[in-house]
């Protein structure tokens, strides 16, 4: 059996080995897999909501416009989070804070000024800005999970060090300091890519299986993602901001995590503000019914036998 095994594979069994290349070289042209991975992403989560949109009866050019602001606002947001937080990991040249090619972009920023910016547009359009949320919030949560393949095409976003079987392999010049006797840590971007996928799963089926009042599949997904974002912090060993021992993101997803729920229970518990649809034969509101006139002709009588 050892014999017709390959020896790559039983390295593969092993653990993840560290990304043969980073970026494709096509004559003058360089193009990196990380921003491949990123448009994957996008794309998928675009055809994802596009179908859930128009299942609602929405227009899907809406969809589109609403996406091409959205991913602009996006890298801004994600990058400008991630200039802030993380200043210390950013390049020290002046274009050091719009090196997204290097990989850094904060999902909070990212997710915050996406949503702000689509919203702006689809209220612009016309669109139920809380059901076009819903709808979307499936698809966001799939496209960024396939954009966590570009951290590991960067080398980056994996945790602490572990000899586990699907532990990931690290080049020495891309471990952090005090790590460097280490070969092996723990892949933080698969585990995300798992949880994103599988909370993807559990939006769609949710919203199938019960009426929930939009926006409140998008308020799960905040909630859920932040939850996995809690346990992903305490593994992760790459510099950060901290506070009383703990990295600044975990602050963040914490917040989200209640500040979601919260918002989730509330929105579905509160009274309805708009009326119900009135019935074609009931009368507006403060007017009389008017009498109903018998169906049955009225008998001609002559004037003079009256």
């Amino acid at each position: 059996m050892i014999a017709i095994v390959p020896t790559w594979a039983w390295g593969l069994l092993a653990d993840i080995p560290a990304p043969a290349l980073r970026q494709l070289e096509l004559g003058p042209l360089t193009i990196r897999l990380y921003a491949l991975t990123m448009l994957a992403g996008i794309a998928f989560g675009l055809w994802l909501t596009v179908k859930r949109w128009v299942a609602q009866g929405g227009d899907p050019d809406v969809v589109y416009e609403v996406t091409l602001w959205a991913v602009v606002a996006g890298l801004i947001g994600g990058r400008a989070y991630h200039v802030i937080t993380s200043r210390d990991q950013v390049t020290k040249e002046w274009w050091g804070p719009f090196a997204i090619w290097e990989g850094g972009l904060g999902i909070w920023g990212a997710i915050f000024l996406a949503a702000l910016a689509g919203g702006i547009v689809a209220k612009r359009r016309g669109a139920g800005v809380a059901r076009l949320l819903d709808a979307a919030a499936p698809g966001v949560l799939i496209g960024q999970g396939i954009g966590r393949l570009g951290n590991y095409f960067n080398q980056e976003l994996f945790g602490e060090p572990s000899d586990a079987p699907w532990a990931l392999q690290v080049d020495p010049n891309r471990r952090p300091d005090g790590f460097a006797d280490f070969e092996t840590f723990h892949p933080v971007f698969a585990y995300e890519m798992i949880w994103n996928f599988a909370l993807a799963g559990l939006l769609i089926w949710i919203g199938y299986r019960f009426t929930i009042r939009a926006p409140g599949l998008f308020a799960l997904y905040v909630a859920g993602y932040s939850l996995g974002r809690i346990f992903w912090e305490q593994l992760r060993i790459d510099p950060s901001n901290e506070f009383l021992g703990q990295r600044l993101n975990f602050y963040v997803a914490l917040a989200l995590v209640l500040g979601a729920l919260a918002y989730f229970v509330w929105n579905q518990r509160r009274t309805n503000t708009i009326p119900p649809a009135r019935k074609p034969e009931e009368p507006p509101p403060g007017q009389r019914r008017p009498k109903a006139r018998s169906k049955a002709k009225a008998k001609a009588v002559p004037r003079a036998r009256r």
